[in-house]
């Protein structure tokens, strides 16, 4: 059964633009702005505590969470002469700084078939820094979207042979690699989370789809006030469909 304890963080967003912290940044009870009625660290201080137990020792989960931590900090640098800091990492020098901190050597890549070049520059990359990329395309195996039951209709261009994604078969085959880490480059929306649910071994993403903003999905929460602004008018899909 689900909890009825809805939280919603997103709303101390005015607390941080009033105050410029927020109860969980401030770090002291004295100047902390109170906490809000949904606070999740007040409806689940339970799971926030045993979540924590899980960092300590050298499980898998443990070292994850301190290298992750150690990334973080090693991200930004500080402005000589002031408290301000300055960010110098990419995310993808933030991956190949995690990967190497927590000792993997082959990784995986689930690249989308219309990020190939940019899935190619990657591995050059990666290998200049040491390490082994191992790529597996989307739509491997060559298999028609109608063998997963679909119509022509729900092809992009209908009538044409049209290959379907295959993200389990992605996953696994970086399985039988030995892949110690995998990344996703451009899968879609729900394979990513198939090749996420059938991979073995800790996954992230570098690049997210979205084929209108160029792989930039933060720009549609920008722009909802102006371009965007039918997204808080109409549904994108209508309930009929």
């Amino acid at each position: 059964m689900a909890d009825d304890k809805s939280v919603s963080c997103s709303k101390c967003s005015a607390v941080w633009q009033k105050s410029g912290a927020t109860n969980c940044w401030s770090g002291s009870s004295e100047t902390a702005p109170p906490k809000p009625g949904n606070c999740p660290s007040q409806a689940y201080g339970d799971v926030i505590a045993a979540a924590f137990t899980e960092y300590g020792g050298e499980s898998e989960d443990a070292r994850l969470a301190r290298v992750a931590a150690r990334v973080e900090g090693l991200c930004y640098q500080p402005v000589p002469g002031s408290d301000a800091v300055n960010a110098r990492w990419t995310r993808v020098e933030d991956t190949i700084a995690f990967a190497r901190l927590m000792g993997y050597r082959k990784i995986g890549i689930a690249t989308c078939i219309g990020l190939l070049d940019e899935t190619e520059r990657l591995v050059t990359i990666l290998k200049a820094q040491g390490l082994e990329p191992q790529s597996v395309c989307c739509k491997a195996g060559s298999i028609d979207k109608k063998e997963l039951g679909l119509s022509e209709s729900d092809k992009v261009r209908p009538g044409t042979f049209e290959p379907a994604c295959n993200p389990i078969a992605q996953a696994e085959i970086c399985n039988r690699l030995g892949c110690e880490m995998n990344i996703i480059v451009g899968l879609c929306i729900g394979h990513d989370m198939l090749f996420s649910k059938y991979s073995k071994v800790p996954v992230t993403t570098l690049v997210v789809k979205d084929r209108v903003t160029g792989h930039n999905p933060a720009a549609a929460l920008y722009g909802q006030n102006f371009y965007y602004k039918r997204l808080q008018k109409q549904l994108v899909l209508p309930d009929d469909k």
